[in-house]
């Protein structure tokens, strides 16, 4: 089982801190747990039962782009993951298919493990434009890999519509979109995002499919974190 947490941009360095000595006593009970701060924190990271994950990285390598993070400079920090294609990067970034795309090929070029957001607006969902539009986001991505470096992706369904409305899809809905991710990349694990939390975890759970969890509010909440990964093992 794979639990991301995504922070996004919250908490003060001294709260980070102090978040951090709570995580060390998360019990994992065999869930691999990868930590990805706000990027000015990942150089304070010193967990043990984590690995380091960041929320972006740069479509450029080393060089005159300011305010940029390359991919070679996460790997020196020893960051293993890195999400990419997030929504809120699409949409309130204007990030592209093509950037995204980019992006994957950098971090695997420097040994980090993507992993790739898809999903769909209410309004998509609706049209019955999901299978489209996820397969074109993981087509896109994915454009000019080996199969080697296909297998190494992780993927993440977060239906825009769920993320922080406490609405989450029917178990059919997941199952037919993970099935999809399965038959593009066969190889690849895949998470689910979008409001999953300690109330619905088990009903989560009815969906063999699922590989693991990318978690954003409830990253937050280390003692409900500790139940969620007790719920998802049992």
């Amino acid at each position: 089982m794979i639990i991301a947490l995504n922070n996004k941009c919250n908490l003060s360095k001294k709260e980070f801190e102090l978040y951090q000595k709570e995580l060390s006593n998360i019990k994992e009970n065999d869930s691999k747990l990868i930590l990805c701060p706000t990027a000015t924190y990942l150089a304070l990271y010193n967990l043990s039962n984590m690995e380091l994950g960041s929320q972006n990285v740069s479509k450029n390598n080393l060089g005159a782009h300011t305010g940029e993070i390359a991919a070679s400079q996460l790997a020196s920090l020893n960051v293993k993951y890195c999400i990419v294609g997030h929504s809120e990067r699409r949409n309130d970034e204007h990030e592209d298919l093509e950037t995204v795309n980019l992006k994957v090929k950098n971090l695997l070029n420097n040994h980090i493990i993507p992993i790739l957001c898809v999903g769909e607006t209410k309004e998509e969902k609706e049209k019955g434009q999901t299978r489209y539009l996820i397969a074109e986001q993981i087509k896109t991505a994915i454009a000019s890999l080996t199969p080697e470096e296909k297998s190494k992706i992780i993927v993440a369904y977060e239906p825009i519509w769920s993320i922080g409305t406490g609405l989450i899809p029917t178990i059919d809905d997941i199952n037919m979109v993970l099935s999809l991710i399965k038959e593009i990349l066969p190889m690849s694990k895949t998470l689910y995002g979008g409001s999953a939390n300690d109330e619905n975890i088990d009903y989560l759970k009815k969906c063999k499919l699922i590989d693991g969890y990318l978690l954003g509010g409830l990253s937050l909440k280390p003692e409900k974190l500790q139940i969620f990964i007790n719920k998802a093992q049992n």
